[in-house]
């Protein structure tokens, strides 16, 4: 019985919103990425991609910094494209309920794997950048409060997405998990 429910369901969620919640995380992946590069390279200029390399004449050459910054971006704008892409089949090739609440919700979670992603291999693992080097406080509080914030948008968007009917399992997916039938109640 177990495994026909996770056959019925796919993450606790009806299992035909999938499509939708896949092009909402490369959207949120996308727009955390460029959000992140906006405001945090660009206009607070706090820290570039490679500011914190181990490496002096790497991290304090602002073009190679610039254009690492230009790279990001690249992917950052390919996982928009890509999310893009995703939310157009999936509305014109799956029966996925068109619910606003549930893309809003998985961009948000996407955007919250991109914060936990990257703060945890940019941030902690290869330390080529941080999120606030001259701020008050150690480099650690601001890495740290980085992967809270992503933390919290992957839990409060998955959270978004249960709040929405389209996506809760129903009784009728229930039936087919427990009777395998493929048929609801009548």
């Amino acid at each position: 019985m177990a495994d026909a429910e996770a056959e019925a369901t796919w993450l606790g969620l009806r299992r035909d919103v999938k499509p939708l919640v896949m092009a909402g995380l490369a959207l949120g992946v996308g727009l955390g990425g460029f959000f992140d590069g906006i405001v945090f390279h660009q206009i607070l200029q706090l820290h570039h991609m490679l500011s914190s390399y181990p490496d002096a004449s790497v991290a304090t050459d602002i073009r190679l910094n610039v254009l690492a910054d230009g790279l990001f971006h690249l992917a950052t704008y390919l996982f928009t494209i890509l999310g893009v892409v995703l939310l157009s089949r999936a509305w014109r090739f799956h029966p996925v309920p068109k619910s606003g609440r549930t893309l809003l919700g998985a961009t948000i979670m996407g955007w919250g794997a991109f914060n936990l992603v990257e703060g945890i291999v940019n941030h902690h693992l290869l330390g080529i950048h941080h999120v606030w080097p001259a701020g008050p406080g150690p480099l650690l509080l601001w890495d740290l409060a980085f992967l809270l914030w992503g933390a919290l948008f992957l839990i409060g968007g998955y959270l978004v997405i249960r709040t929405d009917g389209a996506a809760r399992p129903t009784a009728s997916d229930d039936a087919i998990a427990t009777d395998g039938t493929g048929t609801g109640p009548e």
